[in-house]
């Protein structure tokens, strides 16, 4: 890779600053306080921005039939969310994660502390839900073995800094997102007797192109095509939120074909996870990551 220019280094190391000026000022305040702070400015400023049209025409793809009010009411609760999310970013370390832990409920908590006995490994897929990084924190605090997919920001510095976050609370082991030395590396820890963790529910461009919400979307195989693989469980998650409280839900494996046509048993997988995500969207929409360009382009160009 070529050298980062001078001005590019400086840019970096102001951002990094600014990073770190952003974590000293959140110091004296709550978590919730941060929280409810977060959804209030994005409240007001996603709107402003491009995503806006991202995110009403995603709510209008999932929910052709919602009338114009429902759209703008669940356009708003979703900035509200989104706020949420990003401002609790640099404070997940103050949660506890723990199974029996007032800041998280785990329901399915006995499913987590069975794999966990069992030493049997497995794939855990999950969503862009609520804040998505509390499933990573449930899994690691619970002492369960588990590599965890990341992708590398473009600053450095502060790729540093969020790295040092995710450690503080239990997130350690993280495999670079795509590619096929990231491949192999995942599936090496399945073979070593460690679980994986991947999110599966955004646009994956060298994908298969399964119905999301009735549209084709290209969507990541790997997930289901490691599990059958290695022919270990494929387990989904997901995360819902009461304001600054989270909810996590450990759900039971995804039927998979482990011995039948590999294409076809991965592409029933891949359709699975599909209609899973589509299930914890409607359940609530306002919690889902909406500003993400989740079907083709042409789809937002005529909505």
């Amino acid at each position: 890779m070529a050298k980062p220019s001078f001005g590019k280094r400086v840019v970096w190391r102001l951002e990094a600053f600014a990073y770190d000026l952003v974590c000293l000022c959140l110091k004296p305040f709550s978590f919730s306080q941060i929280s409810g702070f977060g959804g209030f400015v994005v409240g007001l400023i996603g709107p402003l921005t491009s995503k806006r049209k991202i995110a009403e025409t995603g709510l209008k793809i999932a929910f052709p039939n919602a009338d114009p009010d429902t759209i703008a009411t669940l356009l708003k609760a979703q900035w509200n969310n989104t706020g949420r999310t990003f401002g609790e970013f640099p404070i997940l370390h103050r949660l506890d994660a723990r199974i029996g832990s007032d800041d998280v409920t785990i329901i399915g908590a006995d499913k987590l502390e069975a794999r966990i006995k069992s030493g049997i490994p497995a794939v855990f897929i999950a969503g862009h839900f609520a804040n998505w990084e509390v499933m990573a924190m449930v899994l690691t605090q619970s002492g369960l073995p588990v590599q965890t997919t990341y992708r590398p920001m473009n600053n450095p510095h502060v790729d540093k800094r969020v790295r040092a976050q995710r450690m503080a609370y239990g997130t350690k082991l993280m495999i670079p997102k795509s590619g096929p030395k990231g491949a192999k590396q995942l599936m090496e820890a399945l073979k070593n007797g460690e679980s994986i963790a991947l999110m599966n529910d955004q646009k994956f461009n060298q994908g298969m192109s399964v119905p999301f919400f009735g549209k084709d979307a290209m969507t990541a195989p790997g997930p289901t095509r490691l599990a059958i693989g290695a022919k270990v469980p494929l387990i989904p998650l997901s995360v819902t939120r009461d304001k600054s409280h989270f909810t996590v839900t450990i759900h039971d494996p995804i039927k998979l074909d482990y011995d039948g046509d590999r294409n076809s048993a991965v592409k029933a997988g891949v359709s699975a996870i599909n209609a899973f995500m589509e299930d914890r969207v409607r359940e609530n929409p306002e919690q889902w990551f909406w500003v993400h360009r989740r079907w083709p382009k042409d789809l937002y160009k005529t909505s």
